[in-house]
This record gives C-alpha cells, structure tokens and sequence, in this order.
C-alpha cells in the first residue's frame, strides 16, 4: 500500500482562490494592495497580506480561513474570546481583528479571521533563560485560562485524542493490513496506560486526585512561538494560534517544547517550570502526564493526516505516510512509549 485508501477528491480549499481571497479582505472593509503570500499551514489556509491603507499601525494582516467542518462557528468564537482575554491581560498573543463589530466573518463558505502580522523567530530552546521566559508567559496564559472555562471546545483526553481516532482508522482500513493487528494490540495497550490516569480517562467529569483542568493553548510547539530579540521593540515570545485551543492539563503547553535525550529534557522541563512558578505554582503531579500526553498525539496524527488526505497539500507533504514502513514505524514507537509510560516521569 503506498498510500490511505481514502478516494482522492476535489477538496474546498480548491476554491479558494487568490481572488477570492481578496474578495474575502474586501468584505470586512479591508483592501490589499496586491501583494499576497500564501503561508505555511496546513489545517487551514492562512494568507499574509499588505493593506492598501494601514488600519492603525497595522501595515499587514494574515487571513486565516479555517478549515471546513472542523470547527463550529462557536468553538471558534471561543477561541478568539480566549486570545482576546489573553491580551487583555497583556500577554503577548495575536488575537484577529474585531472588524464590522466581530472577529470571525464568512465569504465564500468559508470562516475566517484576520489578524494583523507578526514577526518572529524560532525560539532557541536551547537557551535555559529562553525556556524560563517562556515559562512565564505560559504560568500567565494559564492563570487566565483557569478564570473560566471553556464551554464547547473539547476536552483533551484518551477519548478525543485516543479512542476516536483508533475507531476512524480502523473503520476506513487506513492501517495497512500487513501490522493492522500488531498496531491495534499495542495501541490497546498503551491507551490502557494512558487510562490509568484519571485526569485522561473519557467521562470522568473530574480528577478524584485534584488535577485542574484549564483553558490550553493546546499545541504550543516551537512552532507557534515567534521569538523577538532583546533589545527590540516588544522583545521576548508571542504565542500565535489558538486553532488548539482546548481543556486540559497544565503540562500539555509544555511537553513539546522538550527535545534531546531524557537529561537533557529534564534540565529544559526545569527551566521552564522555574519561570513558571515565578507566576503560577506548578503541579508536580502532572510530570506523570508527558509520556501519556505524548503517546495520545502519536495516536491523533496519524488519524489527523489520514482524514485529510484529499487535501492536496497532504499527499505532496507526507508521500511517506499509509505505507506498510510507516504503520510498522507507528507500532514500534508505541512499543518504545509503552516502556516509557511504565518508567519513572521525568522531574523538574
């Protein structure tokens, strides 16, 4: 098999073309001026754009046109009520711009925002006052995401993360049949691990231990922290997109900006964690959760690139991904985090 066995179709996002792009800008009162860059995303399509007058200071704006059927006009409004909270605290996120009296606009069939642009770099997360700059912002993301909660976004856990992608994989025979049993077994096994925490257990309402549930970014990987150099205006990270934004453990904004060999994640998890007790304290208790954190994305990505593989951007990026040496990849790596979950957690 050298591919899913989804049927390849015409997607939405054929539609969406440049002028309708333009198009888009123009119905919330907004022009460019013709220059126009598609950006790197691939759950939505996301566009940078210079503006033919400034709005404010803003000179440039990025569109985001959210991916169909994903999410609800409401979970979205959520997450834009959460980055304008956000700010409203003075932590430096990029929520969209309110336009026309709102935040999220339509044209096309399409939803989408705009936001304005901001620079940056990849943090240098091997830089120890980096990490604990960024534990501070996290600590203060959290201390307004535990504020309220969110209403209809999801809940991460061994059901959303887990189960639900499983049952999709295996209903649309995605896995190649070759190590279709071998995956399942172990995938059974490792959501048994998962499970064994009450915090990730599907339906239970809440965690006997005491483990808060808060609002999340929910995939802050390097990625989506622009970094901006001391001694420039507005010096330190920005965090940008939201799309993730769920409930769940404090320590899943964390775990991915871990990398390297166990010591040397212990000594990045320990920087972070002291910048995020200069704001926040820190549940010791939730080290447990990065391995079974971990191994819950493992789960969801495969399930994530499969569903999408009409999209014609997935096929030109993963040419590798639905092969028998993937899914034999899958299995061995679930086979590494059972180990891993059943071994002692890491300690900051």
């Amino acid at each position: 098999m050298t591919s899913p066995p989804i049927a390849a179709q015409e997607h939405p996002y054929s539609a969406l073309t440049p002028d309708v792009v333009q198009d888009a800008l123009g119905s919330v009162g907004l022009w460019g001026d013709g220059r126009m860059a598609a950006l790197n995303s691939f759950e939505n399509r996301v566009y940078q754009m210079h503006l033919e007058t400034p709005v404010g200071d803003v000179e440039q704006v990025v569109l985001k046109f959210y991916r169909p059927g994903r999410w609800s006009d409401a979970q979205i409004a959520e997450e834009h009520s959460f980055s304008e909270e956000l700010v409203a605290a003075e932590i430096p996120a990029v929520p969209p711009l309110r336009l026309q009296g709102d935040t999220l606009h339509h044209f096309g069939g399409f939803a989408f925002s705009v936001s304005p642009r901001r620079g940056g770099r990849r943090p240098e997360l091997e830089n120890f006052e980096v990490l604990e700059w960024i534990g501070r912002f996290l600590a203060r993301i959290h201390t307004v995401g535990a504020a309220q909660p969110f209403i209809v976004r999801p809940h991460l856990d061994a059901a959303t993360f887990g189960h639900e992608p499983r049952d999709w994989l295996m209903e649309h025979q995605a896995v190649a049949s070759e190590v279709r049993t071998a995956w399942a077994a172990a995938l059974e096994e490792a959501l048994a691990l998962i499970e064994a925490h009450p915090v990730l257990r599907p339906g239970t309402p809440a965690d006997p231990e005491g483990i808060q549930l808060i609002r999340l970014h929910g995939d802050c990987h390097p990625g989506n922290i622009l970094w901006t150099p001391e001694g420039q205006p507005g010096a330190g990270p920005h965090f940008v997109d939201l799309d993730d934004a769920r409930t769940g453990p404090a320590v899943q904004d964390l775990w991915m900006l871990l990398s390297g060999e166990r010591r040397q994640q212990m000594q990045q998890l320990g920087a972070l964690v002291d910048g995020y007790e200069q704001f926040r304290p820190f549940d010791r208790r939730e080290l447990a959760l990065i391995e079974p954190l971990r191994t819950l994305r493992l789960i969801h990505y495969s399930a994530w690139v499969a569903r999408r593989w009409e999209d014609p951007a997935f096929p030109i990026n993963f040419p590798w991904f639905g092969t028998r040496d993937y899914w034999q990849g899958q299995v061995d790596m679930l086979v590494e985090q059972i180990e891993e979950m059943q071994g002692e957690p890491l300690m900051a």
